[in-house]
């Protein structure tokens, strides 16, 4: 009982701190050492907070570095008509933003895959264009997307730097998507990921779509590369059900 109260101690002295906002996210917490001296109790009862807290997802430890502040974890809800990432920021009750690391135009048979999802000829034209994407200031993914030319002919880039691609599709009048095919998996960063996102060895979740307005006419194909310890997505088939994970521990 003595050191279920000790640990119990020691996880409610950091939660105060998270709680008041002393620590924010990505905030680093005192060493085990530091703990150790301050309430006078071993490494063990410790370790055993700490890694409370972390199953709990309250914090997340990084063997050699310390232990953090773990960041606000953000739950994606898939939906029968797709919405942008904008919007499904806005629906969280985040800002999104992006920056634009690159935009090209490439001819359909250069990427033949892409080719076969827009169902594209060879000579068709693809935009291009590789962003960081951001909520509330913060970098949480990376997205690349592949835009039908025959679609959309001309695309005002400005928008992509800083703005929102959906507010270039609202700009023109754009028709709602009407459907999505989702595929997704989990990888590695890339040296380059690593860099733009400012990520060491955190896995990605890579959420591939193709995106269908009117009579299944597919316009867009994205990879979108999300920080897990910071985005998940949530399946349902019941109606009304679409928030009953919302408070689950994580």
């Amino acid at each position: 009982m003595r050191q279920n109260a000790k640990y119990k101690q020691i996880e409610s002295y950091i939660l105060g701190k998270i709680n008041s906002g002393e620590l924010s996210p990505g905030d680093q917490i005192e060493t085990e050492k530091q703990l150790c001296e301050k309430f006078g109790i071993g490494h063990i009862t410790i370790n055993k907070a700490l890694n409370n807290l972390a199953t709990k997802g309250y914090i997340t430890r990084t063997p050699g570095k310390g232990s953090f502040v773990s960041h606000q974890m953000m739950v994606k809800t898939i939906r029968r008509n797709p919405i942008s990432f904008t919007k499904d920021m806005a629906s969280l009750g985040m800002v999104a933003g992006s920056k634009l690391v690159e935009y090209k135009i490439l001819h359909a048979s250069a990427v033949p895959d892409i080719q076969k999802y827009l169902e594209l000829e060879d000579n068709d034209l693809i935009h291009y264009f590789e962003r960081i994407r951001t909520a509330d200031g913060t970098p949480i993914a990376i997205s690349y997307t592949y835009i039908s030319a025959k679609i959309i002919p001309a695309i005002d880039i400005s928008y992509l730097e800083g703005g929102s691609f959906q507010a270039y599709l609202d700009s023109i009048n754009f028709p709602e998507r009407t459907g999505a095919v989702y595929m997704m998996s989990a990888h590695l960063p890339t040296a380059e990921q690593k860099r733009l996102l400012g990520v060491d060895s955190v896995a990605l979740l890579r959420n591939s779509h193709i995106t269908y307005i009117g009579d299944e006419i597919p316009f867009e194909y994205i990879q979108t590369y999300y920080l897990c310890d910071r985005y998940e997505y949530m399946f349902s088939t019941v109606e009304n059900k679409s928030d009953i994970f919302k408070d689950a521990v994580r």
